[in-house]
């Protein structure tokens, strides 16, 4: 096989030298005003489709009252996230006539504080949501501003089942409006900061630190009954005051209104918030209805769990295995369960098929899996006996089951 022999390169003539010289600098040339065109254009590019996005988170804005925005990137600075949210952060004043020992006079006394959220701004209105508890039992309400001054406050609607409420203030004394972020995306371990008015307006917009600990379903005791609440778990500290203040994600959006914690002895850590998910069709509600609008039966229960064996065993008639349910003590007379002839000592155990253990079981399906004018079944036990009873929803004002 011919192989062709190994020849050195030729060293370049000078007229070549000079094309390739000629060649690399318009090369570079071109590469710098590329750079330079793409350096001009891409900001008014990236500009522009910001824009467009802005516009358009901004025109669902308008149509919510409480928007949830896409929960943004939380690697950013927390303590920029928290200058963002917290002159948005207010102390509120629960107001209540008392009695003067001395005088026998009823005059107004500061019954207690707590905080708020201001969430939106509309015309000369700016609302804020806070905890039904904070506001409750009070005859008048001020709002504590971040730059110290106290503002008349009107209740706009509250709801004690979800401990929320809305307050209205004249706007000139927002100055700034919290962006709530989707609680739905919150991470185990995610960085959170509460703020609030701990032990009273002293310490007002008083930041904590932590993570989020955990996704609950808390049982409470509220004025309307009990209930079970969806709450954020963090070990940021909350303490009284705090409630109804917010917990913010590091990107400076609030995903929770900061609502209780477990205080006992030896007990650190374990403070809860309502998810943001959860306050905006209420707010949304409070805000269209001044009040929650929900399914009711029209009777009195009681635990079956909590009776003994023998008013089971000889005032229900319940077989032995039957053990728990909602017993029913007293029925409202012209109620949808009158109507539908449910009496004193029936025994509800499911609603639609749906097992129903409890009384907090049965109101917790009536308010979250039916609605107003709903025909619903009932699964009771009466004279030791198990029969169905169809039974028309209608609403009420109050949030009696």
């Amino acid at each position: 096989m011919d192989m062709m022999p190994f020849e050195p390169t030729p060293t370049p003539e000078p007229k070549r030298r000079g094309r390739f010289v000629s060649w690399l600098a318009a090369s570079v040339a071109g590469a710098v005003i590329g750079s330079a065109a793409t350096w001009y254009v891409a900001p008014k590019w990236m500009h522009e489709e910001t824009n467009s996005q802005t516009e358009t988170a901004e025109t669902t804005a308008k149509s919510e009252a409480l928007p949830l925005q896409p929960t943004a990137n939380v690697n950013t600075n927390m303590i920029a996230a928290i200058n963002k949210v917290a002159d948005a952060v207010v102390g509120v004043v629960n107001i209540q006539k008392q009695v003067d020992f001395f005088s026998d006079q009823a005059q107004d006394t500061e019954a207690g504080t707590g905080s708020g959220v201001i969430f939106k701004k509309d015309g000369d209105a700016a609302y804020i949501v806070t905890n039904n508890h904070v506001i409750e039992g009070a005859n008048k309400v001020e709002v504590a501003l971040a730059n110290g001054k106290k503002v008349k406050a009107e209740i706009v609607g509250a709801d004690a089942l979800t401990d929320l409420a809305v307050l209205k203030i004249p706007a000139e004394g927002a100055t700034k409006v919290a962006s709530f972020g989707d609680s739905s995306k919150v991470k185990i371990g995610e960085p959170v900061a509460a703020i609030g008015n701990p032990l009273g307006l002293d310490l007002s917009r008083t930041v904590t630190e932590g993570i989020v600990s955990g996704k609950r379903t808390m049982p409470v005791s509220t004025s309307a009954g009990d209930w079970e609440i969806d709450v954020i778990q963090t070990d940021a500290a909350i303490n009284p005051g705090n409630s109804g203040g917010a917990l913010i994600n590091s990107a400076g959006q609030v995903i929770g209104i900061n609502s209780m914690k477990i205080a006992e002895t030896g007990v650190e850590g374990l403070g809860f918030a309502i998810p943001s998910e959860n306050v905006k069709p209420i707010v949304e509600q409070l805000m269209k209805d001044g009040k929650i609008k929900r399914p009711y039966l029209g009777v009195q229960l009681v635990d079956v769990a909590d009776l003994s064996d023998d008013v089971r065993t000889n005032e229900l008639k319940l077989p032995s295995n039957i053990t728990s349910g909602a017993a029913v003590t007293s029925v409202e007379p012209f109620s949808p369960a009158a109507e539908a002839g449910l009496k004193s000592k029936d025994v509800i155990t499911a609603i639609n098929g749906e097992k129903i253990d409890s009384v907090s079981a049965l109101r917790k399906y009536l308010y979250t899996k039916t609605a107003v004018g709903d025909r619903i079944k009932l699964t009771i036990y009466r004279d030791g006996f198990e029969t169905t009873v169809s039974v028309t929803l209608k609403a009420r004002d109050s949030s009696q089951s």
